[in-house]
Formats: structure tokens, sequence, C-alpha cells
């Protein structure tokens, strides 16, 4: 076992251990910071600051793409010093006080765009390490459970998220600072329970090859002839983002301001009710299976967006088909990265497949703006369902 402090995380009876809950309770507590930001973002920035489609577009990119070099140092610089649990509450801590930088930024773009950055580097460091201390204490045969389990909790935390939203602005008149403010108080507790309660990572005893001083930036080259890094990057490439989705289903529907945080709220009580039973149905039927239902379901959506349906219909489907693709492909995977990386790097093995996903989605959430502008939302999403259906077939044998 990789880690000696780890033994209480062990899955033990088919139920998820001590490390994959506290982990989990972790990113609860952050998600709904994050979510409380991400669930009004683009409202915010469209409509308050009247920022073009194009130029959301770059913005949504970068909050997802543009951290790609640390994400991947991240997972490096975990290997190499072993302090998972260290290199991911830096991350933590970073994103909880990104959020101050978003109150301060005001109307100014690229204020905005470098306090999502920071926010955005903040979780490309946490992300991998924190991955893989759930696969270094979970079993092989149990990482679809664990992983269900994580973002099942995960989803709480994106659910209640735009639900804290809309208290807040309830409260305060519509005033997006408070939002912003409280974002940041929800995150520095979710640093501390990280400190309290997940078990602090020691030297591995592992195989003398797979130590960290075996580690070096060749080894980490060598992850990346891995199938599953051009999957992930596909996968990225045809995902365009929550905001554009949202803001394309709040448009044909039209759908009032004061509802619009709702959209992510419906699918993360979707990804909420899916992510652990479709993990559990991962570990038994085959891992690329349920990934590749998940990008129908992600197809369906776009599909949708396009078609002519509208009104309640358009409201309830589409977040429940994209909840459904968040739950399917997720975490499973990262189950799978989990039995395809050494255990003296799997964080950097996890980082370059979440990173090369990152890179594909920036590229994805500007060309959708652009299509957008030039020849509308509904051209734009069928172009983004045909190239969802085009990437299974690809993803399927990269999968194999």
């Amino acid at each position: 076992m990789y880690l000696a402090s780890l033994d209480r995380g062990r899955v033990a009876g088919g139920r998820v251990g001590a490390t994959v809950l506290a982990l989990g309770s972790v990113s609860l507590i952050t998600d709904v910071s994050s979510e409380m930001v991400t669930a009004i973002l683009p409202l915010y920035l469209v409509a308050g600051l009247q920022f073009s489609p194009a130029a959301y577009g770059v913005i949504d990119g970068v909050h997802t793409g543009a951290t790609v070099l640390l994400r991947l140092a991240g997972g490096y610089v975990a290997d190499r010093v072993a302090r998972l649990k260290a290199v991911a509450g830096l991350g933590y801590l970073i994103s909880a006080l990104a959020k101050l930088g978003l109150l301060a930024a005001g109307a100014s773009g690229p204020l905005i765009g470098l306090a999502i950055t920071v926010d955005r580097a903040g979780k490309g460091l946490r992300t991998a390490p924190r991955d893989a201390l759930i696969t270094l204490a979970t079993p092989p045969e149990r990482l679809g459970r664990a992983f269900g389990v994580h973002r099942a909790m995960d989803a709480t935390g994106a659910f209640l998220g735009p639900l804290a939203t809309l208290g807040v602005l309830a409260v305060t008149g519509q005033a997006y600072g408070p939002v912003f403010m409280t974002s940041f108080c929800v995150g520095l507790l979710g640093v501390l329970v990280l400190v309290l309660f997940v078990p602090a990572d020691r030297t591995p005893a592992v195989p003398r090859a797979a130590r960290p001083e075996g580690v070096s930036l060749r080894a980490a080259a060598r992850l990346g002839r891995r199938r599953l890094l051009p999957a992930a990057c596909l996968l990225g490439l045809v995902t365009v983002g929550d905001g554009f989705v949202y803001l394309v289903l709040q448009r044909r529907t039209e759908l009032g301001v004061g509802w619009f945080p709702l959209l992510a709220v419906g699918t993360s009580l979707v990804y909420l009710a899916l992510a652990a039973p479709l993990g559990r149905l991962a570990d038994r039927v085959g891992r690329p299976r349920v990934v590749l239902a998940g990008l129908g379901c992600l197809a369906a959506v776009y599909v949708l967006l396009w078609s002519p349906l509208g009104g309640l219909p358009l409201v309830l489907l589409v977040p429940a088909l994209y909840g459904a693709f968040y739950a399917a492909t997720d975490g499973v995977l990262m189950a799978v990265a989990g039995t395809v990386f050494p255990a003296g790097l799997r964080a950097t093995g996890i980082a370059l497949v979440q990173s090369g996903q990152a890179v594909a989605y920036l590229g994805s959430s500007v060309l959708f703006g652009l299509a957008w502008q030039q020849w509308g939302a509904g051209t734009a999403c069928l172009a983004a369902a045909a190239a969802a259906l085009l990437a299974l077939p690809l993803i399927g044998r990269a999968l194999r």
C-alpha cells in the first residue's frame, strides 16, 4: 500500500473508507463555494457586464483550460515530494483566495480573467493529488464505487452552491459582491476540514523503481503514450461547457433571470443521484461502456438545444441529460486512470489526463463561442452534436 496512514481509508466490506469520505467532504464544501460563483458567472458577464458570446467563450475556456502547466506541475511535484495532501491543500487555499479577487475586479475584463485563472490554478493544483489519494486508498476493483461516492458528495456541493447563491441574492437585493464574499468564507471552511480530517501522507512503501526518487520528467513524459490521454482529449474537445449550455437553454426557453441558477442545480441533482450507481455499474460491466453512454447523453443535449422542442420539457431534459453525462464520465475516467498509471506516478498521470482534457476544452469553448457569434446558437449546437457522435467510436477504441 502506498500511504501507510491511509489504512483507515481502505474500502472494507464493499464500503468506501474514511479517506474517501473525508476528501468527499472537502470537495462538497469547496464545490458549494465554487458553484456559488459558477452559477451566476455566465449571467454576470453576458447580461450584467455585456460581454459578447465570443468574449465569454474565451473567459470560460480560461476558467477550465488555461492552468494546464500548473496542473501538470502540481501532479509532478506531489509525486516527487510524496506529499499529496500538502499540495492539494495549497490548491484549495488558492481557489478560496481567488474569490476575493473576483470581488475586487469590478467590471474589468482583464482582472476578472486573472481572478478566474487564479481560481482554476488552485483547482489544477489540487485535483490530481486528491484523485491520486483516492486511488491509493482503494483497491482497483472498487475504484468506480469510490470515485462514484466521492463525485456524489462533490455533486451535493454543486447542488447546494446555486441554492446558496439564490439565498444571498434574495437577501442582498440581487447584488453580486456578497455572493463572492460568502463563497470565499465557505472555501476557507473546506481548507480547514482538509487540514483536520484528511490523513497526512507518509513515505511510500512501494518497490524502489516506483518511489518518488524514481520520479523524473522522462518517466512522466512516457505516461503520455497511454491511450487514455487521447480519449480524454477527445472528450474535452466535444464538451462546450456548462455556461454555454445554460445560456442557450435560457434563451431558447426565455427562462427568467432569477431562475437561471436553478439550471445548474438540476444538473447537479441528477449527477448526485447517478454518480455512485454508475460508478458501481462501471466496475461490473466495464468502465469504457459507461463513458460512451455518457458521451451519448452529451450528444443528445446538443441535439435538443438545436431541435424545435421548447418550454418546460426542454428545461427538464437538458439538465437531466447533462448531469447523466458528467456522472458517467467524470469519476469513471479517473477510475480508469487509477488502473493505468503506476502508484509512484499516479498524480502525474492523472494530471496529464486532466490537462489534456482541459486544453481540448479551451479550444472547444473558444470555437463554440465564435460559431455562436458567427452563425447562431442553433448551428453551433448542431456542429457540437456532430462532433460528439463522431468521437464515440474513437474514444471507444482508445479506452479498450
